[in-house]
């Protein structure tokens, strides 16, 4: 197995460092898998049993001036690596100044993702700094866990509001109930609702449309079908996992979307020009 890319603009540098430091935002560990074309940064939670689960997807070729790699075998060209985000993201923080960036993985006393960087020096010697960032390889029959996951049978699609206003309405209603019920409909209105024995609070949007998916997106052919579009499907989620979700959030999407599974499951999707990041959170009773 070999990986070795190497990052030059810094523009994309600083792009990366900001993927890198919302995934940390999200999960103390995920595993990395590296293809020949994509990075994923994945968290397979058993959203059936209460847990969070995560999918980013970054075009390498959008970030790396150089890349290679070399999976287990030729039939599976791939590497999976169990991370830590936080030791990733503190290390690209430290060398934001780089002239150039190296990601690799070596073995040291254990396997590493080494990040090397070159730093500008007043004088003809160069000047590296070395990070070595503990990893745990994957075996690869533990690969199908870590597989893109499939779209949710959703029963409502909505374009979220300005995740800075939502996030703003979220940090509120945290400090009245651990739970929130997030409620929307075919007809672009969102809700996001608090209900307890002593207070009853509901934020409305309006107007935010509603993405229009191809008909196999959901097993169905999407939520259109078979619902009125004021019809409401809501699911009430563990707050502190909506909050981490927008608190995390440095990729600027260019679009953000929320399907819901009626009572079931929150699918959160935000899309940039080159990465896209998922973030399933399970409805609790």
């Amino acid at each position: 197995m070999k990986f070795r890319g190497k990052i030059v603009d810094v523009a994309c540098l600083n792009h990366f460092t900001r993927v890198v430091s919302t995934i940390s935002k999200l999960t103390k560990t995920c595993v990395l898998r590296v293809t020949e074309n994509h990075l994923y940064f994945v968290l397979s939670g058993k959203v059936a049993n209460g847990g969070v689960g995560m999918w980013c997807e970054l075009a390498q070729a959008n970030f790396f001036d150089e890349y290679q790699m070399e999976g287990v075998c030729p039939e599976d060209n791939e590497i999976c690596l169990e991370v830590t985000p936080e030791n990733v993201s503190r290390a690209l923080k430290t060398v934001q100044n780089a002239k150039s960036v190296k990601v690799k993985l070596t073995k040291k006393h254990c396997p590493c993702l080494t990040i090397a960087a070159e730093l500008p020096t007043m004088s003809s010697t160069s000047r590296v700094v070395t990070h070595d960032i503990p990893v745990d390889v994957i075996p690869r029959r533990l690969w199908h866990e870590f597989k893109e996951p499939s779209m949710p049978d959703f029963d409502v699609s909505v374009y979220l509001p300005p995740l800075k206003t939502m996030k703003n309405v979220v940090d509120r209603m945290k400090n009245l109930s651990n739970f929130l019920v997030v409620e929307a409909n075919m007809s672009g209105e969102m809700n996001l609702k608090i209900e307890t024995d002593l207070v009853s609070v509901t934020t409305h949007f309006k107007d935010l449309g509603n993405p229009q998916w191809d008909d196999d997106a959901s097993q169905d052919g999407g939520p259109s079908r078979r619902r009125d579009p004021d019809t409401m499907a809501q699911a009430r989620v563990d707050i502190r996992k909506l909050q981490q979700f927008l608190i995390g959030q440095q990729v600027n999407p260019s679009k953000a979307m929320c399907n819901i599974v009626h009572q079931r499951v929150l699918h959160l999707i935000l899309l940039h020009e080159d990465v896209s990041l998922q973030y399933f959170i399970p409805a609790v009773a």
